[in-house]
């Protein structure tokens, strides 16, 4: 049975990622929160708490948490969504939004590398707002930004992970109902946990894609 750990797992996508993985897929999973979750803590996973990817003591003690495991693969959900405009342009948003969906990223798999099996599967999930020549609409400064930083991370996780095998995917999750778009969206958490799976699961050879959860390849 393949061994996957979820980071941020407790709400959203993250949350449904985590018990589609367990429920559906047949993983163990190990599933990090910031805070605890009574929701996720009710499922057959294993929980660790107090994960911030901002800070690397915390990544430090969860890498010292489970030196002893083995991973199949791992998938990185945290991510933060905050409004900065050009009329508007909130830095200290911008650097949030870098710190967690760029750093953050990079901070957790630059310390749990070694956990993850030759061969094994990295997700990182980002947004098409990242991509540079899908962007149509401008705006969005500061979680653009960090999008695209972190497809330029996920590219070069998969060529120095090329020589063990482990293959990494960049995957936009679609428009969805969550608490970060207020609500907003045109597909629930569990329909496109759904399909970033079945993305996940297709990775295979391929590694520094940059995929749609619908399947569809997305320009850079």
């Amino acid at each position: 049975m393949p061994t996957t750990i979820v980071i941020g797992a407790s709400r959203g996508i993250g949350f449904e990622l985590a018990k589609q993985l367990r429920e559906e897929r047949e993983h163990r999973v190990i599933a990090t929160t910031r805070k605890p979750c009574a929701e996720l803590s009710a499922l057959d996973l294993d929980v660790v708490e107090n994960v911030d990817v901002t800070r690397d003591d915390s990544i430090a003690a969860l890498a010292e948490t489970l030196k002893e495991r083995k991973l199949s693969g791992m998938i990185v959900a945290a991510g933060v969504l905050e409004s900065s405009s050009l009329d508007e342009p909130n830095f200290d948003a911008i650097r949030r939004q870098l710190e967690v969906n760029s750093i953050g990223p990079l901070r957790v798999i630059a310390a749990l590398r070694h956990l993850v099996r030759d061969g094994g599967k990295i997700a990182i999930i980002t947004s098409r707002m990242g991509s540079l020549a899908d962007n149509t609409s401008g705006g969005s400064y500061g979680y653009r930004m960090s999008k695209c930083a972190v497809n330029m991370v996920g590219v070069s996780l998969a060529r120095d992970l090329e020589p063990r095998g482990i293959a990494v995917g960049l995957f936009h999750p679609g428009y969805v109902r969550t608490e970060m778009t207020g609500g907003h969206g045109n597909l629930d958490p569990d329909e496109s946990a759904r399909l970033l799976l079945d993305r996940y699961e297709d990775l295979g050879d391929a590694s520094g894609v940059f995929w749609h959860a619908d399947g569809e390849e997305l320009p850079w």
